[in-house]
């Protein structure tokens, strides 16, 4: 007990027991007590009500009413002090009466001394020291942001804090007794056996739970259990902790997945590089050979080699596309317009059993983008829509726009806050299982049967939509559907002309020296220049270039140099060559280039760039517009 002075009520209309209890009171060695007494039943109402007592001594004959009321008025005002019901006789039923009412104990007068007394006020003093602790823990638990709860070994709720109900959205009154499969379902019960046969061996348990609760609402929680030997009279119970991890787990599954397509997006690299080289010769010597080649087996053998390579070249730019996205033409594009494009090819062409609805909001914002490499983006989403529903059902497209702000952005690595407009394609498909959810943008990965798909048709459409500056959201059920939601940045631009395509024009026997360490694309470049009138020498590496330029640049007209190549490299080339001649005419060449590499390369003064593998018209028709620009 502390120093100060214990205050006691004692509501008593007998004098000679307040005299009694007052000389017992003055003996006590708990402390020392300020007693205060009154024999008025309405008087003391007035002072219960005040609450200015520590502990309230209450008899139960008060005249006309009794303690027993006077002890439940002071329950209903909200008392939370111990009190103590005096009778002059003993009487079992108001005994009981007396405590499920609250009463901290009940004492007969005939049997009462000084000892017992104390030992009676000692007593309810402690229990209300410890009910105050209790409820100080419980009120801690409360602002807890874990959710906390007690649950017995058959399940049910004993224990429910605040947190517990914002997570699983159900009030304490409906949690505590009610069964645990009442307020949510777990996914992996066999996970649940697990760790009751380690709890019960151990003592405790810890490790993630994935629950559904009763509203639907899928979450990940990191748990912990603790076995209490004794809650509330129960011999055993659990003590379960649990801390909502699922946007921690959704941005951990974001970042790995970018961890994963960045890796394969530079290993993508290296290998188109290669391919782009193995396919600008077999391009380029099978279009030569057309032109040349009289017999009619060959003629009709030459288009199919042809079509195949530019079938791989295009394959390669896709994965290009995925791993750094495809700078394309970008224009003032209106997703409306672009939705009912597809949305006329789709109805014409996808099986009747599809029902394809399409819905744009009002107003719709603009977007800036390359109106090609979009559409493409809205068909390889709709096909594969289409693919999921073999025996039919429901495709709709959907626009609107979208505010994307800080909160939002924090919680989805690739989004930037800012305006967007969200296209939405779903189907009612087959679905998509948690399983390959994350690997569905991998490029070549796919779940189509052999032959039916490459795996690109995804990763390309990341890839244009990040080149885009925007981000993708995916939600799938099996058997119910699957929601790609593409969100692109809505921006004013104007909009820009495409260039107009002009006929591929003949050399008037001009040199053209040609820079490549790949023997068959520089073979091969030669003779294809030479069959339109160019004349063309050749050289393996920047040094050779050099001193050939050196030699002859009075005769040659343009350099067709490639950018990556072993002992000096494209750049450091061209920087050379420009020092000999500051007029050099320079078409720069590559397999694999960034478009921050092309803008540096421009910005160094070369004239054009060619993309590997190109076929001989694209070749003719760029130095056909060096040559043009410069004669003006």
């Amino acid at each position: 007990m502390n120093d100060n002075p214990i205050k006691v009520l004692l509501v008593d209309d007998d004098e000679d027991d307040y005299i009694l209890i007052r000389d017992w009171l003055n003996e006590f060695q708990l402390g020392s007590c300020e007693l205060e007494w009154l024999d008025n039943y309405q008087i003391a109402k007035d002072v219960i009500a005040s609450r200015r007592h520590n502990i309230y001594l209450l008899d139960y004959r008060l005249g006309a009413e009794n303690g027993l009321e006077l002890l439940k008025f002071s329950i209903e005002c909200g008392l939370t002090s111990p009190i103590i019901l005096l009778t002059g006789r003993g009487d079992r039923d108001i005994d009981i009466e007396a405590m499920e009412a609250g009463a901290a104990d009940y004492l007969e007068k005939t049997q009462l001394n000084a000892p017992l007394l104390e030992r009676s006020i000692r007593y309810a003093l402690g229990r209300k020291q410890t009910e105050q602790k209790i409820i100080e823990q419980a009120a801690l638990l409360d602002v807890a942001t874990d959710a906390i709860f007690v649950r017995d070994l058959d399940n049910k709720i004993l224990y429910w804090n605040k947190a517990a109900e914002r997570l699983y959205g159900c009030q304490k009154n409906e949690a505590i007794g009610n069964e645990i499969a009442e307020l949510w379902q777990e996914k992996k019960k066999s996970e649940i056996r697990t760790a009751l046969n380690t709890l019960l061996k151990n003592g405790s348990w810890e490790g993630e739970l994935y629950q559904t609760t009763r509203f639907g609402k899928e979450i990940i929680v990191e748990s912990r259990w603790t076995l209490l030997k004794e809650y509330e009279n129960k011999a055993q119970a659990i003590l379960v902790v649990n801390t909502d991890i699922t946007q921690k787990k959704q941005l951990e599954s974001q970042f790995l997945r970018a961890q994963r397509l960045e890796s394969i997006g530079t290993l993508s690299s290296g290998i188109a590089h290669d391919l782009n080289n193995v396919l600008a010769p077999i391009l380029m010597t099978a279009q030569l050979l057309e032109s040349q080649l009289d017999d009619e087996r060959s003629k009709r053998l030459l288009p199919i080699l042809i079509n195949n390579a530019k079938r791989g070249a295009n394959l390669v730019k896709q994965v290009l596309s995925f791993t750094r996205g495809m700078e394309g033409d970008r224009t003032l594009v209106q997703a409306k317009h672009l939705i009912n494009e597809i949305k006329q090819v789709i109805t014409e062409t996808f099986p009747k059993t599809i029902e394809v609805s399409e819905e744009t909001a009002q107003d719709l914002w603009m977007i800036k983008g390359d109106a090609t490499q979009l559409h493409q983006v809205m068909m390889n989403l709709c096909v594969n829509a289409r693919d999921a529903m073999p025996n039919g059902g429901k495709l709709t497209i959907y626009a609107t726009n979208f505010v994307v702000d800080e909160n939002y952005a924090q919680m989805h690595l690739d989004a930037s806050s800012g305006s967007y407009v969200m296209i939405s394609v779903a189907d009612t498909g087959t679905g998509i299982s948690p399983e390959i959810l994350d690997r569905v943008f991998e490029p070549f990965f796919t779940t189509k049967e052999l032959g039916k798909g490459t795996g690109l048709g995804l990763s390309t459409v990341l890839g244009i939509v990040k080149s885009h500056g925007g981000f993708i959201n995916v939600q799938s059920d099996i058997n119910k559907g699957s929601n790609f939601q593409v969100y692109l940045p809505a921006q004013e631009i104007h909009e820009r002309l495409s260039e107009v395509e002009v006929d591929c024009p003949k050399g008037e026997g001009e040199l053209i020296l040609v820079v490549d360490d790949e023997d068959s694309i520089r073979d091969i470049t030669k003779k294809s220049l030479e069959s339109y009138n160019y004349k063309a020498i050749t050289a393996s590496d920047g040094i050779e270039a050099i001193a050939l330029y050196a030699e002859r640049r009075n005769e040659i007209s343009v350099v067709l140099t490639d950018i990556i190549m072993p002992v000096m490299d494209g750049l450091t080339t061209i920087r050379t060559l420009q020092k000999i001649n500051p007029e050099v005419k320079i078409i720069a060449v590559s397999g694999l280039i960034s478009n921050e590499k092309i803008n540096a390369i421009t910005e160094i003064g070369i004239q054009a760039f060619l993309s590997k593998p190109y076929t001989a018209q694209q070749l003719l028709q760029t130095i056909g517009n060096v040559k043009t620009n410069s004669e003006q």
